[in-house]
């Protein structure tokens, strides 16, 4: 551990110099990956601070009992706040997912259950732009198929965050929300009280800082044009604004009509596929990498049930961490933190037992 922090401790001075130095911002894509790098090493350094002063409290308390018996009962206190100052220097040095700072696209589709399973598909957008409220965060939606009922077929959102520090990104939360989710409840459609049970699909993406992170050639490229249409497949435009893009290469598809605009849901069409482009690209180099780190709890399986959301016991239940409450009805209300805390103490408890046994 030593060794480790020696290392950081010098990556954050030298991160500290080239933030004093004005040519780096006039790179913008750079300075933010600096700034989150900085931000990152500085609460390693505060920790690692914070620990050398325990150790020296401990150390200090224990020559003074020798002394005087007053000092003797502040070591036990003070052997607990080492214990706890060691552990959270131990959490910051496990090695940080490097997309953990940047925003994301999450796309939340309908899956099995029908008219059920588009309304709940709203319910959890709901849920995420509450949770994205709670934590200061801005969305935007960028594009969306209602239903007659009000529920979504398919919906894209973007999620952006000020944060600088990578702990507090955006995809250091959020990317755990990726796979099935279930939920169990009577439908609002069903007369005899009978409790269903439907599914959504969520998909998390982090967003491309800058366009240039991927490279994608006009080559590659088929856009296609046509009239956007409405719940039930009404057209809502006179004009062929609605734009379809796929990415030849991957065969990746990706297709916008919400704005009235050609070119804005062009613009956005090509933010969802840069971020496609690299997870897929993400997804092949840990496919290629055995030593590649795989988090215990966030897969790319798009169909594993993660979620059982139990409306008539009020019961919100993880099946990778284990986590359950009785509080389902804050938890749609954007009362999210704890279970996604959940994920990522359950991904640290794994990472931390697998560099242990190294």
């Amino acid at each position: 551990m030593f060794e480790s922090v020696a290392t950081l401790l010098a990556e954050h001075e030298q991160l500290q110099q080239q933030l004093a130095d004005p040519g780096l911002h006039a790179d913008p894509a750079r300075a933010k990956k600096v700034n989150r790098r900085y931000a990152e090493l500085s609460k390693i350094l505060k920790a690692n601070d914070d620990w050398l002063q325990a150790q020296d409290d401990l150390t200090a308390a224990r020559e003074l009992a020798k002394e005087d018996e007053a000092f003797a009962a502040e070591v036990p206190e003070l052997e607990t706040g080492l214990v706890d100052a060691q552990e959270r220097l131990r959490r910051l040095l496990i090695p940080r997912d490097p997309d953990d700072g940047r925003d994301v696209i999450m796309e939340i589709k309908g899956g099995a259950g029908g008219a059920e399973s588009a309304l709940f598909a709203a319910d959890l957008l709901r849920m995420y732009l509450h949770y994205a409220e709670s934590k200061g965060w801005k969305t935007e939606i960028l594009e969306s198929d209602p239903t007659d009922l009000g529920g979504y077929t398919n919906v894209q959102l973007a999620i952006k965050s000020n944060a600088t520090d990578p702990a507090e990104g955006v995809w250091a939360h959020l990317k755990y929300e990726g796979g099935v989710h279930r939920v169990q409840r009577v439908p609002a459609t069903e007369s005899q009280g009978r409790i269903q049970t439907s599914t959504a699909g969520v998909l998390v993406f982090p967003e491309v800082d800058e366009p240039e992170e991927v490279d994608i050639s006009p080559n590659d490229l088929r856009i296609d044009v046509f009239r956007s249409s409405g719940p039930g497949g009404q057209s809502v435009n006179t004009t062929d604004s609605a734009v379809r893009i796929t990415h030849l290469p991957t065969g990746i598809v990706v297709s916008m009509q919400n704005e009235k605009s050609q070119i804005q849901n062009r613009e956005a069409g090509m933010r969802v596929l840069r971020a496609r482009i690299l997870a897929r690209q993400q997804e092949e180099l840990d496919a290629a990498s055995s030593a590649a780190r795989k988090s215990q709890i966030r897969t790319m399986d798009r169909s594993e049930r993660i979620r059982t959301y139990n409306f008539p016991e009020n019961r919100i239940a993880d099946h990778r961490t284990g986590y359950k409450a009785y509080n389902l009805d804050q938890v749609m209300n954007g009362a999210l933190e704890p279970v996604i805390e959940s994920c990522i103490r359950f991904d640290e408890e794994a990472q931390l037992a697998e560099l242990g046994a190294e």
